[in-house]
Parts: C-alpha cells; structure tokens; sequence
C-alpha cells in the first residue's frame, strides 16, 4: 500500500472528529473514578471502541452522501474519498466492513470484562449493534435518518447519553442519577458539533435534498438552536457541581467557555463553507477540552 492510498484513507476517516468520540468516554471515566470505580481495561476498550464506530460512521458518511448526491462537485467544503474519486464504491464498502467488524469486536470483549449483569449484558449488546446500525444508516440506505433531520437524535443520544452513561455503567456496575447531567452535557455539545457541519453545509444539502435540522429550521433558527446547545451544556455541568460540591475546583471546566462563545460566534457571523469548516475542529476539541477540564476538576476536589 503506498503512500497515496495511505494518505486516501486517512482523509476519509476524517480522523479531525476523533476527539469527539473520546469525549464521552472519557467523561464517563472520569465520573466513574469520581464515584471510586474507575476500571482501566474497560476504559482502553470503550475508547477502542468509539474511535471504530466515529471511523465507520465517517466513512459510511463520505460513500452515502457521495451516493445522494450531498457531496456533488459543486460542494465548496472538504473534498470527499468517494465523490472525488480517490477511493471506489467497493472499496469503501469493504473498509464500511472492516471497521464494523472491528466496532462489533472490541465491544463484544468490553461487554466481557464489564462487571455487569446477565441482563445488562445482552441490553448493552442489542444496544452496540444499534450504535453500528446508526453509523451506517445515517447517509447510507433509502431513507437515511440524517437526511429526514434526525441526526441531531442520534449524535446526542451515542455521543452523550450512552457514551457517557454507558461506559460509566460499564466501568462500575451502578449508576446513580446524577450521571445524567454530565452526559446531556457531553450529549449537547456533540449536537453542537453536528450543527456547525450543518450550518456550513446547508446550500448544498438544499441542493441534494438533505433535509437536515439545520435545513428545516433555516439559517438564523438554526443559530440560536446553536446558543440554545451552548448553553444547555453549561447549565447541566453547573447543576451536576452544584449537587456533587466538594470544592470549588469542580468549576474548572468554566474554562472552555471561551471557546463556546468563539464557535457561537463563528456561526453567527460566518457564512461561507471555506469561514465556517475550521469551526467544526473547533468545537470538536473545545468539546474534549470541556471534559478534560471536567475531570481535573473532579480530580483536584479529591486531592
């Protein structure tokens, strides 16, 4: 394999969300250390896990939309493997394969060494292979969800509500309620994420007949539903501190504040694809950023 279809790759995999799909774990790990739980092994192989699935859902990306037509030639965002003829149809699928493979693998052996029950065994595979289809299915297929506006749904509940909640029930074996406000957080945060690509690509969704959220709601309803994420975030944290006080280190992630303030900011007064694409990085590891200060805030309140 030389350099060129090394590099091919490496560009479909997009590999710039990445941190995105650490977030989520790596708050749900955080949490379980602040609840005395942390399980080092489980937490190697629900990262394992997230980055499969974040890798398979961008590369199912690049082929469905390439097939819709969202990524045509008239597309003024980043090119595409598929559309721009850098890796086949086949070869796609085949890498679509590979990683779901990898995806159903790594979270098999998760589910094997979490200390949970029979029950939650067979619930939280059912629940894997959903996170598989819902990879695959939201470009790919005749009717795929994130062309009907339901990618919102997905990305808060796999990014926020599972990976936050799921991995720190898997590390632990309990969960206590308060662990929801930390993974809503995470949850609207990845929504955000989401939302800037939208933003960004709304003229050309028009065009292929992608009906995002972003496309249903219009450019300037689409911006303040980006406040609206923004802010919800920032409650949740606050609320989840308020209720879990130890010290006033807990606080530390009003740090990443800034950085949500730049991105909303960004959406605001941006309107081209070329102005708007730096913004989805941005906010991808201003979202990682947010759970690392999290954690050492949780960290330093027990020191």
């Amino acid at each position: 394999m030389n350099s060129t279809i090394i590099s091919n790759w490496i560009g479909a995999m997009r590999l710039r969300t990445l941190p995105l799909a650490l977030a989520g774990i790596t708050m749900g790990a955080f949490l379980a250390w602040f609840y005395g739980a942390f399980n080092l092994p489980v937490f190697i192989l629900a990262v394992m896990t997230a980055l499969f699935l974040q890798i398979l859902s961008n590369l199912a990306n690049d082929l469905g939309d390439s097939l819709h037509g969202a990524d045509s030639a008239d597309r003024k965002g980043p090119s595409r493997a598929v559309q721009s003829g850098k890796i086949t149809t086949a070869e796609m699928k085949t890498g679509i394969s590979i990683f779901a493979l990898l995806a159903i693998s790594t979270g098999s052996a998760l589910l094997i060494i979490s200390p949970v029950s029979n029950i939650a065994f067979w619930s939280f595979l059912g629940l894997g292979f959903l996170a598989v289809l819902a990879a695959i299915k939201y470009t790919m297929g005749k009717k795929p969800y994130g062309y009907q506006g339901f990618g919102d749904i997905a990305v808060f509940v796999f990014f926020g509500v599972v990976a936050v909640s799921g991995s720190f029930y898997l590390q632990t074996g309990f969960y206590p309620f308060a662990v929801i406000l930390p993974s809503v957080a995470v949850g609207t945060l990845s929504v955000a994420v989401l939302n800037v690509n939208n933003i960004r690509d709304m003229e050309s969704d028009i065009l292929a007949g992608k009906r995002s959220l972003a496309v249903k709601l219009g450019r300037k309803n689409a911006v303040f539903y980006h406040y609206v994420l923004l802010l919800l975030a920032v409650i949740a944290s606050v609320f989840f501190v308020y209720t879990n006080y130890h010290s006033v280190s807990q606080y530390l992630f009003i740090l990443a504040i800034p950085m949500f303030i730049r991105n909303a900011f960004a959406v605001t007064v941006y309107r081209e694809q070329s102005q708007l694409d730096p913004y989805l990085r941005q906010m991808a590891v201003s979202t990682l950023i947010y759970v690392l200060l999290f954690g050492l805030g949780m960290y330093f309140s027990k020191s």
